[in-house]
Formats: C-alpha cells, structure tokens, sequence
C-alpha cells in the first residue's frame, strides 16, 4: 500500500511520525512518501518537502505568500501524480489540506484525514467541503464528535496523541534529572518560556515575555528554542536568558510554571501538570479577521475549549503586554489556590481525554479501509 501523506507543521510531523510508525504493523507493506518533517522521515516517511518550508500563519501573512503557497500546491500535485498513492492522509494544516482533499476527491483517490480543521470555530462551511471530498475524518478532541453529527457526517473520535508522547517519554531520564547541571542553572525556581515554533510567533511574542526576568529575581527564566530555527532568532531579542532546544519536555518537567504562546504546547503543559498563562498575538489585520469569523467560541487554547471553562488565563492580542502579564504571572505563583484549582482541572482533563492509544486507533481505521484504497486511480468523478 502506498500512502501520500502530509503535514505542515513541527506538532502535525509528531503525530504523523507516530502514525505512520503505527501503520507499519497494521499494514507492513505500506509506503510512505509526503510533506512533512524529522519524525517523518524517522518513521519511514520519504520527505519532499520540509513543513519549515510551509509555516505560514494568518490571514494577511498568507496572502503576502499566496504565490509561494499556489507553486507549493501544484508542486505537491505533481508529486502525488508521480507517486500514485493508493490513499492521501492529510494532517492537521488545513488551508492547504483541504484543497489537496478536493483534488484526490476529483481523481478517484481515497482522502483520510487525521487531526480535524478547526471548523467548530470557524468557518464552519468548510464543513460541506469535508463531507463531499474527505473519506474518513479521525479527530482527536472529545467534543468534535458532536460537533459533527450536526451535520450528519460520522467522524472517529480516536483520542489525543499528545497523551501517548507524554505516557512514553523517559522521565528519569538524564535530560530531566540533570537537567540545571546540563544547562548551568541554578537551584532558583524556573519559569519556562515557549514562544511558539513558527519564526513570527516568536517575533512577536518573546519580546515581551522576557521582560518578566527582571521583574521576578527570585526566579530564572529559560527559553525553550526550535532547533530547525537560527539561534539569532532568539539572541537578537535576548541574550542573557538560557536557550535549551532539546524539546520541552524536559523543561517542563523542571519548571515551576510556563508562558506560552497559544497551540499544541500549551496542551502539553497542561497534561503534564504545569501551571500556565497563554498567550497570542498576530498581524492586526488578521486578528480583525479572524474575530469576526469566530463564533460561538469562548477560548482560543485546547485545554479551555476541551473543559469549557477558564482553566488559566489567556492573553489575547491587546491584552498581551508586559503590565497584563506581569500581573498573571504574580497571581500564579503567589497564589496556592489558584496553583490546586488549576491541578484539579488538569486532573479533570486527562480523565475526559482518556487513556491515549490514537496513533494505534488511527491506523487501524486506514488500515481496515484496504478495499477502498484499492479503486482504480485518477479516474474523475462526476460528482466534482
């Protein structure tokens, strides 16, 4: 069986990584080639093009790269008539995904995708597009289920793989155990600072996340770095604050609390039980756009949406700033009660996520689907 699969982000090629080191037992002839990353490739993925390649986020930020992004899709195009896969896996990344879905849909070629669109914020038109060119949809949030038999379209909640990656990482590791002696910290408690993978997420962000160092002494700062991103990202914004680019687990593991730029990581934090302040901000124009898009939707981090209630503070556009944060900050780690309720709530979140296995689950739904991967291919369909 030959899989094209693509994600377009560091979180999607984890996942993707996972998924296809699940596939391989489920389906141990399969072959696998696509856009994606190092876990990727680590897996077995030949890798055409690299996500930091595809990075870019925002309504204004795509349209300045629009005609980087229509020579990527067609570049895509041309390789997935190349390979002839008997099925596409999209990941996650869906401004692009979304038009690969409907191309495979036009040539006869079997669509799964695997970490749902955001439709249940916004956009919810999109949802039409998914029924008519997606095969089968494998979510990974509880509630978008529901979300979807809305509109009669059955989608297979298969958990969320982020609890496999944390069940499985080596906490007595000598990354985590050593990790002040490693990286020549002292005994201070330490707040971890994630400000995104993305090069303008941490533009944006960093600047004024690390002027809280100076502002909480009794404390030390550490930033965690993207290690496929040039070290002058982060120094020519700061330099007297660590970098550590060995993943942020480890740094998780250590900390007393985090900042965090709004996405997978702030997750992350929560599964592993870090008290946290989230935050976002974008290009103005596209942060107008987006908040007329959104409906119905009280939070922009996962752990919120998935508990519907205010588990940590966010700090959106605006209200990000150095006094907000400052603020937020004091009130965390001041503050034992607002440290237990948010224990509590993180408590309640792995119970409602349950007990991980997705990558598994998700293969196994594509792997049980070998007939369908088996029509003739590229053969147009009327219904396009």
């Amino acid at each position: 069986m030959k899989y094209f699969i693509i994600s377009g982000e560091a979180s999607g090629d984890v996942h993707a990584g996972n998924l296809i080191t699940a596939m391989k037992k489920t389906v141990p002839d399969s072959q696998f080639q696509g856009w994606g990353g190092d876990r990727m490739e680590k897996a077995g993925c030949k890798i055409l093009k690299h996500y930091k390649e595809l990075a870019f986020m925002g309504f204004w930020e795509v349209f300045t790269h629009l005609p980087t992004i229509l020579d990527n899709f067609k570049t895509c195009i041309s390789q997935i008539e190349w390979f002839k896969p008997d099925a596409i896996i999209l990941v996650d990344y869906p401004g692009f995904n979304l038009r690969i879905a409907k191309y495979a849909h036009q040539h006869g070629i079997t669509v799964y995708y695997y970490i749902s669109p955001q439709v249940w914020a916004w956009k919810k038109g999109r949802v039409k597009n998914i029924k008519k060119h997606v095969d089968e949809m494998l979510v990974i949030l509880p509630f978008e289920e529901a979300f979807y038999q809305q509109y009669d379209y059955p989608v297979h909640y298969v958990g969320n793989p982020l609890l496999d990656e944390i069940q499985t990482f080596d906490r007595e590791s000598d990354e985590v155990k050593n990790f002040r002696k490693i990286h020549g910290l002292d005994n201070r408690p330490i707040i971890a600072i994630l400000p995104g993978s993305r090069k303008q997420e941490v533009k944006t962000m960093l600047p004024t996340m690390v002027k809280m160092k100076p502002l909480f002494p009794d404390y030390q700062f550490v930033i965690s770095a993207v290690k496929w991103q040039s070290r002058t990202l982060y120094t020519d914004i700061t330099t007297d604050i660590p970098l550590v680019d060995g993943g942020i687990y480890p740094l998780l593991m250590n900390a007393r609390t985090a900042i965090v730029t709004s996405g997978t990581a702030s997750l992350e934090a929560s599964l592993m039980n870090v008290p946290q302040i989230v935050c976002y901000k974008g290009n103005p124009i596209s942060y107008f756009i987006a908040r007329h898009l959104v409906k119905g939707i009280n939070y922009i981090s996962l752990s919120n949406l998935i508990l519907n209630k205010q588990i940590f503070n966010e700090l959106i556009q605006y209200n990000f700033n150095e006094k907000r944060l400052q603020e937020e900050l004091d009130r965390i780690l001041h503050n034992q009660e607002v440290m237990n309720q948010m224990e509590d709530d993180y408590r309640k979140l792995r119970e409602i996520l349950g007990n991980g296995g997705a990558s598994e689950k998700a293969a196994e739904k594509i792997g049980a689907h070998k007939a369908l991967n088996s029509m003739p291919l590229f053969n147009f369909r009327n219904d396009s």
